[in-house]
């Protein structure tokens, strides 16, 4: 499943919840204001961030500034715990899956959450130019 870790003010998470939503891609919505992210789904993110802190810590955030904090210094269960505490400075929105992470929105980047054997179906379906890809002949055939 899907996650997408959003804050309610942030443009970029809407466009990310109306791609998925476009698309019908189910994915859970997580507000990283209204409930504390636990430390194992915290630990999943950092995982597949191929540049650890960098990916998702907004080094830029008032929290950071202000204290003049250094989240490289920090070990894991001391960032985990930073974290937590100040969800503030996390970038968003965050995309997870089994596999990968993406952090904001990027219109290329987001069609790696469609599955390769739709995206193909997608791509071969445009020449015929089928203006809706749910109820495209052409995609019920290749889906089937």
């Amino acid at each position: 499943m899907i996650k997408i870790y959003v804050s309610p003010s942030c443009s970029s998470c809407r466009k990310v919840k109306q791609w998925f939503d476009d698309q019908r891609i189910p994915y859970e919505e997580h507000n990283i204001f209204k409930a504390t992210l636990d430390e194992e789904e915290l630990k999943d993110i950092l995982s597949k961030s191929e540049n650890g802190t960098d990916d998702i810590i907004s080094t830029r955030s008032k929290v950071i500034k202000d204290n003049n904090i250094d989240v490289d210094s920090m070990t894991i269960k001391e960032l985990i715990a930073f974290i937590k505490e100040n969800p503030s400075v996390l970038k968003r929105p965050i995309i997870v899956d089994d596999r990968r992470i993406q952090v904001g929105y990027n219109s290329e980047e987001i069609m790696t959450f469609i599955s390769p054997a739709r995206r193909l179906a997608m791509e071969s379906c445009c020449p015929h130019g089928c203006p809706d890809y749910f109820n495209c002949e052409h995609i019920k055939q290749i889906e089937n």
